[in-house]
């Protein structure tokens, strides 16, 4: 689409807030006591070698995808991890990937998703990973450019209502017409999907699928400087803490540098809490968090900025759905088999990169081709 891209601002030293304290760092590796690194590292490294056992195209057939999938990370972690430091930081870390709690998520899910992202390194990380590139623009640009080139095609504020498969066609209806197809791609996170009406209805299993997947909860915060204060002091503008709300930052500053941006992220049980309090209440809060980590200068941002995704009504939270114990292995095969004339797409049904922008896509082009094999 033509849409450039810029690095995430990465020059200079990370913070780790811990038990009320900053602890600047280069690299990957927070200042973390020594014993909590070792463990820490010891946990990612068995909870990789169990992710790289999972198939990505068939997860709920791992070999021990019954036993993974019927307890939660949470039950994992406290059966297998000693030290409160290792066990915070990789707390953190989960909130920061699903926006979810480890005891929202089936072990078996959190295996599989880390696996299809590259691992849990990749997932977390800046270079080489998850966070490496923004778009110039921002990301709706990829999709606005995409309609345009779509001319017609695209019918913006027309929310599917209903849709009714008969033996040759597919009925669409939303509130001002209907449209008929031969096939239909659904793509709309699960919970949205579960708000259209099927006729006949879907297969119990793709029913139950839809319901056990629920959204993730974040909050994304934004405060803007005349200049990214902080780089002149050696920092990168990412902060892992302890404390919250904000447990996550980033430098969001656009590629020419000015203004300065700083994001952060209010997520799983923090963001369901701080969702519940007044916009002024939650802003005092979330600068008071900046100031914690950059110092006096963040508590005098020209511009606060926020948005909600749980109260967002076209997607009901974010990043992805996740699922609980026994949903993989009961419901999985679901998640891409088509339902007739009903096929399906998203990133929770992605193989790769399941719950990012690339698994959307490779989604779309996989929905492409299963109708394509039965044109």
């Amino acid at each position: 689409m033509g849409v450039e891209t810029f690095p995430t601002y990465n020059d200079g030293e990370n913070l780790m807030h811990y038990k009320g304290r900053n602890a600047r760092y280069a690299g990957t590796i927070p200042k973390m006591p020594a014993h909590a690194l070792i463990e820490l590292g010891i946990t990612q490294a068995r909870l990789d070698r169990m992710a790289a056992k999972v198939p990505l195209d068939e997860p709920w057939k791992a070999p021990r995808a019954k036993e993974w999938d019927s307890i939660t990370l949470e039950t994992w972690l406290r059966r297998n991890v000693r030290t409160s430091g290792a066990s915070k930081l990789f707390r953190i870390a989960v909130a920061a990937v699903f926006a979810a709690e480890p005891g929202d998520l089936s072990l078996l899910h959190f295996l599989f998703y880390s696996h299809s992202g590259g691992f849990l390194d990749r997932l977390v990380n800046v270079a080489g990973g998850a966070q490496e590139l923004r778009f110039v623009g921002g990301s709706q640009r990829v999709a606005i450019k995409l309609a345009a080139s779509l001319d017609t095609s695209v019918r913006l504020r027309s929310p599917v209502r209903k849709i009714v498969q008969t033996d040759d066609s597919v009925e669409i209806h939303t509130d001002e017409a209907a449209f008929r197809s031969r096939y239909v791609i659904v793509t709309v996170p699960p919970p949205l999907a579960r708000s259209i009406e099927f006729e006949p209805a879907l297969p119990d299993n793709k029913k139950s699928l839809l319901e056990k997947m629920p959204m993730g909860s974040v909050i994304k915060v934004m405060a803007t400087y005349d200049e990214p204060f902080w780089r002149s002091d050696g920092l990168t503008g990412q902060v892992t803490s302890d404390a919250g709300p904000v447990g996550i930052t980033f430098d969001n500053s656009p590629p020419e540098g000015r203004p300065g941006v700083l994001l952060g992220f209010i997520e799983g049980r923090d963001a369901k809490r701080a969702s519940g309090l007044t916009r002024e209440v939650r802003m005092k809060e979330v600068i008071e968090s900046f100031v914690r980590y950059f110092g006096a200068k963040a508590g005098f941002p020209n511009e606060y900025i926020e948005l909600d995704w749980s109260k967002e009504e076209w997607t009901g939270g974010c990043y992805g759905a996740h699922m609980g114990p026994g949903t993989l292995t009961a419901f999985g095969p679901s998640l891409r088999q088509p339902s007739g004339r009903i096929h399906w797409a998203g990133t929770e049904s992605a193989d790769v990169w399941c719950g990012y922008m690339d698994g959307a896509i490779r989604s779309g082009e996989r929905a492409a081709r299963e109708i394509l094999g039965v044109l």
